[in-house]
């Protein structure tokens, strides 16, 4: 399910967690030239319908320490405030699916850590390629930009049971820290379902055993 992993990442080395997953996928090789204005757009926090829900992710994120004390203090308050993040986050989910990018992206297995990815694609790149990845995380539906760089492209093992040629191994070379953070809870709720997984299984087996 997942493994440490240390990435060169901005120039410095961190440790993450990597899982494998599914979750839909798009990307685009992006020209040096492209690359200065779509980063400096990706900073800013200008982009599309796609990246809304992440933005309201990060911002209700932002509010955990402070709605608990609200909570504690005026409950009728704290409750009111959910209920508007909820329907932000319904109209966050409206305005992610009117996007055409949402309905031309494939579900892919993915091996995901919050410094890097691998998939499988259908066409090779060179080591050093950019891309600018859309990645939508399920069942969440919290859409990300991330620029990375392509740090081996080999020969598709079918690991991930895809009949498409190649392998890519990307590196995260500009991605916003909320966003960072984000895929980093992702990372460790899934991890965490999958190990009250296999403890359930395991006891099943233990009780057929006995």
């Amino acid at each position: 399910m997942s493994d440490e992993n240390s990435e060169p990442l901005a120039g410095e080395r961190r440790s993450y967690f990597r899982i494998d997953d599914i979750a839909k996928l798009s990307y685009r090789s992006v020209p040096s030239e492209e690359l200065p204005e779509l980063i400096e757009r990706l900073k800013t926090g200008v982009g599309s319908n796609f990246t809304v829900m992440s933005n309201f992710t990060a911002m209700s994120q932002q509010m955990v320490v402070q709605l608990r004390r609200i909570e504690g203090a005026t409950p009728d308050v704290a409750t009111c405030i959910k209920i508007l993040d909820q329907k932000l986050n319904i109209l966050g989910r409206a305005f992610l699916m009117q996007e055409e990018d949402v309905s031309n992206q494939v579900t892919k297995t993915v091996n995901i850590s919050a410094g890097g990815m691998a998939f499988s694609s259908p066409e090779p790149y060179k080591i050093g390629t950019v891309l600018e990845i859309k990645l939508l995380l399920m069942p969440d539906m919290t859409g990300m930009m991330i620029y990375g760089e392509v740090i081996d492209c080999a020969e598709n093992e079918k690991i991930d049971g895809s009949d498409e040629p190649y392998y890519l191994r990307i590196n995260f070379s500009n991605i916003r820290e909320a966003d960072r953070d984000i895929l980093i809870r992702y990372i460790l709720r899934c991890q965490g379902e999958w190990l009250r997984k296999r403890r359930k299984e395991n006891e099943d087996t233990d009780a057929e055993t006995k």
